[in-house]
């Protein structure tokens, strides 16, 4: 499995951005597919961003409630993950936290991806 590592997060007015950043470390970063899940207090993990496959572009998929306003993307010589968020809402405030699995598989269950970070807080104030 991948180790991953968030950074980036932190306290932002709505209508601002923030970038996470995901490093991995212990395999080929390119040989996984990477996404952003976050969790708000008192409510369950939910799916926001993947990038499956191993180029930096393409083949993205976004929660409707972010599509326009977030981007995710990698950058494999620096096996670093992004995740671009413009335009936040107050809605967006929760743990995001970054997850890995194998290439040639689809977005899936929270459960089909195998290796997780410890994630990083987003507040945004109205």
């Amino acid at each position: 499995q991948v180790q991953l590592v968030e950074s980036g997060g932190g306290l932002v007015q709505a209508g601002g951005s923030l970038r996470l950043s995901c490093v991995a470390s212990g395999r080929t970063f390119s040989s996984y597919a990477v996404g952003w899940y976050r969790q708000a207090p008192g409510k369950e993990r939910e799916f926001v961003a993947a990038i499956m496959w191993s180029g930096s572009g393409g083949n993205t998929v976004y929660k409707d409630s972010v599509k326009g306003r977030f981007t995710i993307s990698r950058d494999n010589a620096k096996n670093t993950a992004y995740l671009q968020m413009n335009s936040l809402k107050p809605d967006d405030t929760a743990i995001y936290v970054c997850a890995a699995k194998a290439l040639g598989t689809t977005v899936g269950s929270t459960a089909s991806w195998a290796s997780w970070g410890q994630g990083t807080q987003v507040t945004v104030s109205s």
